[in-house]
This record gives C-alpha cells, structure tokens and sequence, in this order.
C-alpha cells in the first residue's frame, strides 16, 4: 500500500471527482444551453485545472511534512503562480486560435473561478479541522 496521507487521499478524491463532474457539466452546458459554443479547446481546460490542482496537492503535501510553517507562503505563491501560468496560456491560446478566442477564455475564467472556490473550501475545511484537532488534544493534555 502507498504511503498516502488520509488528507491527500481525501483531496484527491473530491479533486477528482470534482474535475469530472466539472468538465461533464461544462462540456453538456456548452453542448445543449449555448449550442454553437463548443470549442475544440474545452477538453484542455479541465484537464489544465486538474492537473494544476494535483501539482499543488503533492507540494501542500510535502510542505505540511518537512516545513509546515511555509505553508501559508506556499499557498499563495501557487494562487500566484497559477494565476500567471494561466494567463500567459490564455493569451497564447487566443492568439493561436483567434477564432474561439472569446468562449475559450470565458469558459476558462469560468473554470477558474469556480476551482478558486473549491480549493478555497477545501483549505479552509482541512484547517479548520487541523485546528480542532489541536483543541482537541490540548483538552485532553489538560485533563491527564
């Protein structure tokens, strides 16, 4: 068995079921609710995301173990980092492919605001429950 934290293995679970569900619901509402938008780059949006987010899950990881007080500065340098990766594809995109440049970049600001929200819940939720989990033991410290 790999050597997963509970964590990391409950991240990439909801990331990846996230980035399905996601990119099915893109793919259907650029298909059926604005028919004629459908893009032959959609299918590399969800995928960059996703791929993004794995990235960012294995060094959030290896920061929490080897230097977890960097991981505030580690979190927003990748909110820093992909920002500017996403712009300069986005530009590169448009200029490539002028013709689908206009859904291509709604669909992808689209999906990055929508992965902002969920990175940022899920972060929230893992240290609200670190935090607990801190409460919890000093009670316990305390009462023994």
């Amino acid at each position: 068995m790999m050597n997963i934290s509970k964590t990391k293995r409950n991240f990439i679970c909801w990331h990846t079921l996230f980035a399905v569900i996601s990119a099915a619901l893109g793919a259907v509402i650029l298909h059926f609710a604005l028919p004629g938008h459908y893009f032959g780059g959609y299918p590399f949006i969800p995928v960059y995301f996703y791929f993004f987010g794995l990235a960012s899950i294995y060094m959030f990881d290896a920061c929490r173990r080897h230097a977890p007080q960097r991981l505030l500065l580690l979190y927003l340098a990748m909110k820093m980092i992909k920002m500017i990766l996403s712009l300069i594809l986005v530009l590169i995109y448009c200029l490539a492919v002028r013709e689908e440049a206009r859904a291509f970049l709604l669909t992808f600001i689209s999906f990055y605001l929508i992965y902002l929200i969920f990175e940022t819940w899920f972060f929230f939720s893992f240290e609200m429950n670190q935090k607990r989990k801190k409460k919890n033991k000093k009670k316990h410290e305390t009462v023994a």
